[in-house]
Parts: structure tokens; C-alpha cells; sequence
């Protein structure tokens, strides 16, 4: 399994009380990123997508959150979207079955991150687009929120913005990244060859 066990059965745990805590999405920053898709994006996929906030911030027809906790994925039914419980790295889904996907403040806690990023350029269609946002451990805040998550038990792997662009391009995605502050975010697109 690509997800960290220990990581998986806390959000599991968690997912009832997960949206009072977890911060809201970045609407903008998404839509910016969902912009370098060459094609319209009516499917989107939100990978680790937990109860779907990433995919509650995009005004796209049919969003769909994949998740590994049980938990996460019977409150996104919850919040009105079709969820499936899959690991990032064997996703449920034909190949370029989607127009975007999503994976917010999740990659990190993925226990075979290429596998998850090579899933992923594969259910995307042609023109389609990989967004990934996350935390810069190269960051000060990033730092402290890496120890944090060690601390609390979480299984957490960070990466530097241009080590995740290389493992985006290296699946074979138009790879390029833009950071915030802390925070980061990498977009792929898949070629229309």
C-alpha cells in the first residue's frame, strides 16, 4: 500500500472532525493551476482527497475523491461527492479516464510517492494536468511543520519544489512548479500525442 499505514488509520480516526481543522483550500491557486491544462477540464480526480475540500474549492461537473482511510471517504459521501477508498499507487481507474488530479497537503503521507505520481499521469487524458500543492521542507515553516508531523507519528516524506518537478516530468508530465511562501505547487500536463 503507497499510503503509510499509521498515517492512513489517524485519518481514519479523524475524518468525522477533519473539516472543523483543515485549512481552506485555495480556490485561486487551483484554478491557476488547472489553467495549463490544454483541454476542459468536466473530470477531476482529488487523490488523498480525505472528505474533498481540495475538490470543493473547483467549480468542475464531476469531481471524484480516491482516498485510503475508510473514514475520509464515507464523509466526502457525506459532503455530496462520489469517493472510492484506493491507495494512490493502484488508483480504480482506466487509463486517461480524467481531465485533472488533484493531490492537496497529501502527497507526503503517500509511502511510494513515484508510484502515486506515475498513477496519476496515467489516468489523466491527453492535455489533462496533475496538480499537486504542497509544503517546502526547505522552508523554515515547512521545517517546523516536517518535525511536527514526525512528532505527532505521522510518516510524513516532504520534498523540495524542484525534486518533485523532476518526479513529475520523470512520469513522463510537461512538468513546472510555483512556490508561496511555505507552500508549493507543481503542475504536469500530459502531452496530446
Amino acid at each position: 500500500m503507497s499510503h503509510a499505514l499509521g498515517d492512513t488509520a489517524t485519518f481514519d480516526r479523524t475524518a468525522r472532525f477533519y473539516d472543523w481543522f483543515a485549512p481552506t483550500p485555495d480556490a485561486a491557486a487551483f484554478r491557476d493551476a488547472l489553467s495549463f491544462a490544454d483541454r476542459e477540464v468536466e473530470r477531476l480526480l482529488d487523490v488523498g482527497g480525505g472528505t474533498g475540500r481540495g475538490a470543493s474549492a473547483l467549480g468542475v461537473s464531476e469531481r471524484i475523491v480516491a482516498d485510503a482511510a475508510e473514514g475520509m471517504t464515507k464523509q466526502a459521501r457525506k459532503n455530496g461527492f462520489e469517493a472510492v477508498r484506493a491507495d494512490a499507487a493502484t488508483l480504480p481507474f482506466v487509463a486517461e479516464s480524467v481531465d485533472a488530479v488533484l493531490v492537496v497537503d497529501a502527497l507526503h503521507h503517500f509511502g511510494d510517492h513515484e508510484r502515486a505520481v506515475a498513477e496519476a499521469a496515467r489516468v489523466l487524458r491527453p492535455g489533462g494536468v496533475l496538480v499537486i500543492r504542497e509544503i517546502d521542507p526547505t522552508s523554515l515553516v515547512g521545517r517546523v511543520v516536517e518535525v511536527g508531523e514526525h512528532l505527532y507519528g505521522f510518516d510524513s516524506t516532504f520534498f523540495a519544489p524542484e525534486d518533485l518537478g523532476r518526479t513529475v516530468a520523470d512520469a513522463g508530465l510537461d512538468a513546472r512548479f510555483r512556490t508561496s511562501g511555505f507552500e508549493y505547487t507543481v503542475v504536469g500536463r500530459a502531452s496530446r500525442e
